[in-house]
């Protein structure tokens, strides 16, 4: 698992959180910058990844693996992340599920 927000080792991608708060926010802030059925940017995706690791359910939520990241409808008329995998087959998780792991 990789250090999205400052409390695991070895995280590579494009950023470091040192508190929760910041990472709720630049994931908050990269959510809403999408439209209902984006399709995420590769250095977006990169960032997700590290985030969904982190999930309660990560092993479930990423499956046989991830071809990319997009923004669909979610619940009350919301939106969030969805992770699209290998076997054509999608998962929507939630970013605050990630940070709170």
């Amino acid at each position: 698992m990789g250090d999205f927000y400052g409390q695991k080792a070895g995280y590579n991608g494009p950023h470091h959180f040192s508190k929760k708060g910041d990472a709720a926010g630049f994931l908050n802030a990269m959510l809403h910058k999408y439209d209902v059925g984006d399709k995420v940017s590769a250095g977006d995706a990169e960032v997700l990844l590290a985030a969904l690791a982190l999930h309660p359910d990560a092993t479930t939520k990423m499956g046989i693996g991830i071809t990319h990241f997009s923004v669909r409808s979610a619940d009350f008329g919301s939106k969030c992340f969805w992770a699209n995998r290998v076997d054509g087959s999608s998962e929507r998780f939630s970013y605050k599920a990630c940070i709170r792991g």
